[in-house]
């Protein structure tokens, strides 16, 4: 059995915090680590696949919606020590896509909704603090 990403080694991952009137798109996490927790979409860069070409893969299985356009956001490095998680992620933002949200991994992300960056939902998480701290400095 392989190693594990994140678990038994730092995981490289990204992120794609969604904008649509002022409103950020968040899910509900059902996993470690964070688990509860809101979030933007995103997930693991597999091996040899760019981060930007991984925040679109991982968004669009996400939510369902059609990634165009995505802008270069901020570094964001979690320890969980508590939880045995390392990740460092890469995250873009965009406010250029297609569709609507929908619940497509409800075992992973039950429930979505559309927050403004002064009325955001808690808990909130590291990975999406982050975004948030960086988007509302632009």
């Amino acid at each position: 059995m392989g190693a594990t990403p994140g678990k038994d080694f730092p995981g490289l991952g990204t992120g794609l915090a969604i904008l649509r009137d002022g409103k950020l798109l968040l899910y509900r996490r059902t996993r470690a680590p964070e688990a509860g927790h809101w979030n933007i979409v995103g997930g693991k860069i597999d091996h040899l696949e760019c981060s930007e070409k991984a925040t679109r893969r991982e968004a669009e299985e996400e939510s369902g919606l059609t990634i165009l356009s995505v802008e270069y956001l901020c570094v964001s490095e979690q320890i969980f020590a508590d939880e045995g998680h390392h990740w460092a992620s890469i995250i873009y933002t965009t406010t250029d896509f297609i569709g609507e949200p929908k619940v497509m991994e409800p075992e992973k992300l039950p429930e979505f909704g559309w927050f403004g960056l002064d009325a955001l939902p808690s808990p909130l998480s590291r990975f999406a603090m982050d975004a948030v701290r960086h988007l509302k400095g632009r």
